[in-house]
């Protein structure tokens, strides 16, 4: 075994001290390479430096023929220790005097100034050694120009390359050895711990009843780069300021920053809308959008003004005489809302026309041809000027900082650009951005790049959507690229586009008055009718043919089919508000996913009031409070979508799980599968893979849940909205204080120019 060991050793070492033996002789060859020019520049200077100041001397000594003034002259300048030797030549090539030793080879009729009387500099081997030798124009008049010859003795630099040599060999000999014996310890020490984990992962916990297929094992997490970067923003952040981002952080670099002046927000979707109930009072209701979930607690934190279209039916019976009310309802609120009316005929053409027939589908590959028409775009531009207006009358400032929100408002930066110049206006594009190509099908493609680049910086979810966007502007507008920068230079103003994550608040505040998970899950099945011992999922979305609710339902179906033993045990609850009715595509996914659940039903155990029904479709509008209650009940969460910027529903239902409990099954076409890589990612197409997910995710061992949760759970704690908003919101007030400066100096220089 010991000579094993040896054996191993030596075939590392050798091959490793070879190697670093050649680094080390390169490395002491580009050394004294460079040693040498430099030594070559510092020589010329000290020569022309010498030769002006002794220039007059020179000169007057060589018209005079004064042979014993020169040569004391000479004397005087080779006391240098590194100047060997001198000469002063005569204009027609004789020597009118040299130093003792002066070399013979370089005798005054060899030697001329260069063109124009430039210097001459060259280094040269004699016998004596190396040499560096400068011939200096010495201008005498009408007498004509002499020469000063200067020899330096360059042996030093030989003695320095030698001692360097020797010094950079020995490191690098011992820098291999100790890198050498430090590894093998290494290994030695981490081989057997690591074999015996590797077992225990390769012996997959996912496992079926006997009899049974078994569930694939090809779930387990690759986590490396993700844990990498969560170490890496760790560090950054314990540099900062060692404190997790939250809204009392938020709140305070932003005061510090902005001095408590509040931001503008404009989008589509309101925080909170007041509907007029049955009973005829009016309730406060919360909007299923992701949109929202993202940015309310930033409002929150950082106070201004919402900017939103009114579409409740009592919205309009509790603003003031602004059409402002101050939200969250209760005490003093935290922040206006300012809600604009808009017309049927504006609200079907700006939302449901351009941005949902048209944009949305553009945005996400879903398999649903997008619609253009002209008559919508108008509307579109019409209701884009009237957002314009509407945030240029609620700054309270010339540079206010404007958050402009998602596809609905693409012409609205530069139309606020045009009414607030100095604006710092910050647009953040909710849903992915498509490639060139597919852009280039909609007819007002220049339209919205021109609209969106009246932005000071332009956000996205993820850096491939940030490339989409470059590449779509380089494809259709005469502007300026700045790949280094990530930024868009047109008509002399630049455009930064970022990659901002977007998640959700941490903690929660919808986990504040929440029951136990215990309670929870009784509290659920007494509601749906199960047995107390029954197994649960759960899916939350609007009903949008993006969200791949079909493909979930047909994966629940194909999982009872492989793992009949989970039939009469699991139930799949569906929570779909529903959204765009108005659209013909979205009614007709309302009819299909209706019919296919009923299919399911009718398969798996009928429709009789006692049967066994696996498919729990609640098509409604749910509270928070509510989903919360059933995130908390699930023994999973499977998010199936076809293509999503980002899902806030996945971190949703990890911020839930306090208890560590429950699986995410989370399709890999989210922006959330890049950070979420301890869920079940999978594909939602392929139904055979995310049956297996599901079931895996159903015989997955406690431990098991507890550890990929807690990894999850700490990764959405640290990168939460606050983080997000807080990276936004800095960058904006960095760009509003060098507008600011520039602004400042460029009215100094005016007044100068005036005085």
């Amino acid at each position: 075994m010991q000579r094993s060991a040896v054996r191993d050793a030596l075939r590392f070492l050798v091959p490793l001290l070879g190697l670093l033996a050649l680094v080390a002789w390169g490395a002491t060859a580009v050394f004294n390479r460079q040693a040498l020019a430099w030594a070559e520049r510092d020589l010329s200077a000290r020569a022309l430096l010498a030769a002006r100041g002794a220039h007059e001397s020179l000169a007057a000594h060589l018209e005079a023929r004064d042979r014993p003034g020169a040569r004391h002259l000479l004397d005087e300048l080779v006391r240098d220790e590194r100047l060997m030797a001198a000469a002063l030549c005569l204009p027609d090539g004789r020597t009118l005097v040299a130093t003792e030793g002066f070399p013979t080879p370089l005798a005054c009729d060899r030697l001329r100034p260069g063109p124009d009387g430039a210097t001459v500099d060259r280094t040269l081997p004699l016998d004596t050694g190396t040499v560096h030798l400068s011939v200096v124009r010495v201008v005498m008049g009408k007498a004509g120009d002499g020469a000063l010859v200067l020899i330096h003795d360059m042996s030093y630099l030989d003695r320095r390359a030698e001692v360097t040599r020797r010094w950079t060999f020995l490191a690098f000999a011992l820098v291999g050895v100790a890198a050498s014996v430090a590894t093998m310890l290494a290994a030695r020490f981490s081989w057997r711990s690591w074999t015996a984990e590797l077992r225990r992962v390769l012996a997959s916990p996912f496992t079926a009843a006997p009899g049974e297929p078994a569930p694939p094992r090809t779930f387990l997490p690759l986590v490396s780069d993700v844990r990498d970067l969560v170490s890496r923003l760790a560090a950054e952040e314990a540099a900062d300021s060692g404190a997790r981002w939250s809204a009392e952080r938020l709140r305070h670099v932003l005061q510090r920053d902005l001095q408590g002046e509040g931001i503008i927000v404009a989008a589509n979707r309101e925080p909170y809308v007041h509907e007029r109930g049955e009973d005829g009072t009016v309730v406060v209701l919360h909007p299923a959008s992701g949109l929202v979930t993202a940015l309310e607690p930033v409002m929150r934190a950082c106070s201004g003004t919402w900017v939103a279209h009114g579409g409740g039916s009592a919205d309009f019976e509790v603003v003031d005489e602004r059409d402002r009310v101050r939200v969250p309802p209760g005490d003093q609120g935290a922040y206006w809302l300012r809600r604009l009316r808009l017309s049927e005929e504006e609200e079907k053409g700006y939302y449901y026309g351009f941005s949902n027939e048209g944009l949305w589908p553009l945005c996400h590959m879903a398999h649903t041809r997008p619609e253009f028409r002209a008559a919508d775009f108008v509307q579109y531009e019409r209701v884009n000027r009237r957002f314009a207006e509407a945030v240029a009358a609620e700054a309270e400032a010339e540079d206010p900082i404007v958050l402009v929100q998602d596809y609905h408002f693409a012409l609205l930066p530069q139309l606020l650009r045009e009414r607030l110049p100095r604006a710092t206006i910050l647009t953040f594009w909710h849903i992915p951005w498509p490639n060139a190509e597919r852009f280039g099908t909609c007819p007002w493609e220049r339209r919205l790049l021109d609209g969106l680049l009246g932005s000071s910086i332009v956000g996205f979810h993820t850096q491939a959507d940030c490339n989409n966007f470059l590449e779509s502007v380089d494809r259709y507008l005469e502007a300026r690229l700045d790949r280094e920068r990530h930024s868009v230079v047109k008509n002399g103003r630049e455009t930064l586009v970022r990659p901002y994550p977007i998640s959700i608040e941490w903690p929660s505040r919808w986990l504040e008055g929440s029951p136990p998970v215990a309670t929870c899950r009784e509290e659920v099945r007494r509601q749906l009718g199960l047995p107390p011992d029954a197994l649960l999922g759960v899916g939350v979305d609007r009903l949008d043919y993006t969200k791949g609710v079909e493909e979930r339902l047909l994966a629940v179906e194909r999982m009872l089919e492989r793992f009949p033993a989970w039939v009469g045990r699991f139930w799949f609850a569906q929570l779909a508000a529903p959204s765009r009715t108005a659209i013909p595509a979205y009614q007709a996914l309302n009819d299909r996913v209706e019919s296919l659940a009923r299919r399911i039903n009718e398969r798996f155990g009928g429709l009789g009031e006692d049967g066994y029904r696996p498919i729990v479709l609640l098509r409604s509008h749910h509270e928070p409070p509510d989903i919360f209650r059933f995130y908390r009940a699930a023994d999973l969460c499977y998010v199936s979508s076809l293509h999503d910027g980002m899902n806030l529903v996945a971190k949703e239902f990890v911020a839930a799980r306090d208890d560590l409990r429950g699986v995410l099954v989370l399709s890999r076409f989210t922006g959330a599968a890049r950070d979420l890589t301890e869920a079940l990612v999978v594909n939602p197409y392929d139904l055979e893979e995310a049956s297996g997910a599901l079931a895996a995710a159903l015989e997955m061992p406690v431990a098991e849940q507890e550890d990929r949760m807690r990894a999850m759970r700490a990764l959405v704690g640290d990168f939460n909205v606050y983080r997000g908003a807080g990276r936004m919101l800095l960058d904006a007030t960095r760009l509003r204080r060098s507008d600011r400066l520039a602004s400042r100096l460029a009215g100094n220089g005016a007044a100068e120019g005036r005085g």
